[in-house]
């Protein structure tokens, strides 16, 4: 090799350390902005955590010292230089900028934590993602969530385009207008569902018991997301509960009147379908039938020096329940607040859970905006019941086990309401022995 070529060599190689040094400084800012945002509901920065980011620069053979959870990012950044040196760029791909680089790095760290509900959003999917919980939009009308990584309906909501296409809980979505949906984040899937009023999107789910995908059109429309709904069958009030939106304590107020003045003898409380929403909902309904004081449920941070936070009920208890005169009817489509609901009624023996196995969505997120405009949705809390069991842990287990199959919901069928209604009159009522309930023995976040 000739000098000429040597010091050519010596000038790339130079000029690639130098790019890889800023590369690298910007992202341990991009990291100390992700950390520093991580202080649970005050935004502070933690003083071990800041520190840490500058440990990055240090040498980790320090005497005395514990290095193995040091992170060693030699091998990062020798694959870094390696692309930078032998990637061929084609015809067909676009040559990659030092940022998308580095927004890719994050992706991939975000993404080793195996928790589909922490997203981190470059830029440009940050803002849409703003967008889209600050408005009222348009779509289909039903919750979705993450099932062994496959983009899973938690349920869809009544008397809404996707109820009345066909849509069922449990369906799996195998493509979004031909896109597939595999691999594709709960975000990326809500993105292409909605849309304008009047227009269709058309999915394609796996359900349960089908040979074949099954094609879906479902023309969008305004969603309008229905409360509580009542009905009387013989002695026994029956109460459902769409959602924990804000106006679910005052309906759900309303029907418990209804109810005190039916003369009924037994209560149910219906939570199937119920995808959840506000956390002090949860709360306030909870008090309705647990004595002041009683632990709804805790928030728990999984850190031994953040103490739990305990939500507790308020005492605005209408009768004494038990057992036998309160059941609380949930399936796979119950999430998040009903499970904290239903969790609460469970442990302290004031009802007995009647249904299938619950969705386990029992984490809480943070957004927290990066200086660089993107953000990170980040899971900071998991919901524990009093009894302590962590709803993400595979969801709630009813006390009575029925299942309620496609074929049944499709045709109007409803074991699990009829096992309720036959148990508070007294009935005997067995649990099934089945372990394939739709997505039951399933772990989701």
């Amino acid at each position: 090799m000739s000098a000429f070529e040597e010091e050519n060599n010596m000038s790339k190689q130079q000029n690639s350390l130098k790019i890889g040094l800023i590369v690298f400084v910007a992202f341990c800012f991009a990291l100390g902005a992700f950390v520093s945002g991580l202080k649970v509901g005050q935004g502070a920065v933690a003083l071990g955590q800041t520190a840490s980011i500058f440990n990055f620069f240090q040498s980790t053979e320090v005497v005395g010292s514990e290095t193995d959870n040091e992170p060693d990012l030699a091998e990062f950044w020798h694959v870094w230089e390696l692309l930078e040196d032998k990637f061929a760029y084609s015809s067909s791909t676009d040559e990659v900028s030092q940022q998308e680089k580095i927004e890719g790095a994050i992706e991939g760290l975000v993404a080793s934590y195996g928790d589909p509900y922490t997203v981190y959003f470059p830029p440009v999917e940050s803002e849409a993602f703003n967008e889209n919980i600050s408005g009222e939009f348009s779509g289909v009308g039903m919750e979705v969530g993450l099932r062994d990584g496959l983009v899973t309906v938690i349920a869809p909501l009544p008397d809404t385009p996707a109820e009345k296409a066909g849509i069922l809980a449990g369906d799996v979505l195998v493509k979004i207008n031909d896109v597939s949906a595999e691999s594709m984040r709960v975000d990326e899937a809500v993105n292409m569902i909605r849309g304008e009023r009047g227009t269709e999107v058309v999915l394609q789910v796996y359900r349960e018991g089908e040979m074949e995908f099954i094609d879906i059109p479902i023309v969008r429309d305004t969603i309008s997301i229905p409360t509580v709904k009542t009905e009387q069958i013989d002695d026994t009030f029956i109460i459902s509960l769409y959602s924990f939106n804000a106006v679910a304590e005052t309906q759900m107020k309303k029907a418990l009147r209804e109810y005190l003045e039916s003369g009924a003898d037994t209560l149910v409380l219906d939570l199937r379908g119920n995808p959840g929403g506000f956390l002090q909902g949860a709360v306030s309904i909870a008090s309705y039938f647990l004595p002041a004081g009683k632990v709804v449920v805790k928030e728990s941070f999984g850190s031994e020096d953040i103490e739990d936070e305990v939500f507790r009920s308020r005492g605005r208890l209408i009768q004494i329940f038990n057992p036998t005169n309160l059941v609380v009817l949930v399936d796979n489509g119950s999430a998040s607040a009903s499970e904290i609901l239903a969790g609460a009624l469970k442990d302290h023996e004031v009802a007995t859970i009647i249904g299938s196995q619950t969705f386990g969505k029992g984490s809480v997120q943070e957004l927290v905006e990066l200086d660089s405009g993107s953000s990170l949705k980040v899971t900071v809390a998991r919901w524990l019941t009093p009894a302590g069991v962590s709803i993400s842990d595979g969801g709630l287990t009813p006390d009575i086990k029925i299942s309620r199959t496609p074929q049944q919901r499709i045709a109007g069928e409803d074991p699990q309401k009829d096992a309720a209604v036959r148990f508070l009159a007294g009935e005997e009522v067995v649990s099934e022995d089945f372990t394939d309930d739709l997505l039951s023995d399933e772990t989701v976040e």
